[in-house]
C-alpha cells in the first residue's frame, strides 16, 4: 500500500492509503494536487533506505513544492526549520536529565514538570 496527500496551496488536506495500481487510475478533479509520501520517513530518515519527501505527511503539514518535502505546521513562533531534517527546533535544546520538559514561549525556555510522589 502507498499513501498520498492532497495538497492545496502548499498545505495538506488529505491523507489516503491506496494501492498504486488504483492510484494510477484515481481521478479526482478538486483543485491541488495527489503527492506520494512515506509512512516510513520521519526527520528526513527511512529505517530501510531512501528517505521520501522528509516526513510522513499529515493534515495541516506544509508542502515545500521547491525543495520535494513535507514539514508539520511551526509548534512555537521562535522555532526554528531544520532544512536538513524538515523538523522544528527550539533556539535552545531541551536539557537531557531524564525530566519531563514543556517549553514555555513567553521565556523561551524549558520547563520542568512539577512531579508528584
Amino acid at each position: 500500500m502507498s499513501h498520498y496527500a492532497k495538497v492545496v496551496d502548499g498545505k495538506v488536506v488529505q491523507v489516503i492509503v491506496a494501492e498504486a495500481d488504483f492510484f494510477n487510475t484515481f481521478v479526482d478533479s478538486s483543485p491541488g494536487a495527489w503527492i506520494q509520501t512515506s509512512y516510513n520517513t520521519r526527520a528526513n530518515q527511512h529505517p530501510e533506505g531512501r528517505p521520501l519527501r522528509g516526513n510522513y505527511a499529515g493534515i495541516g503539514y506544509t508542502y515545500d513544492q521547491k525543495n520535494d518535502v513535507f514539514y508539520a505546521p511551526q509548534p512555537f513562533p521562535s522555532w526554528v526549520l531544520n532544512e536538513s531534517t524538515w523538523t522544528w527546533e527550539a533556539p535552545t535544546a531541551m536539557p537531557t536529565d531524564g525530566k519531563i520538559y514543556t517549553w514555555n514561549e513567553s521565556t523561551k525556555t524549558w520547563v520542568a514538570e512539577a512531579t508528584t510522589a
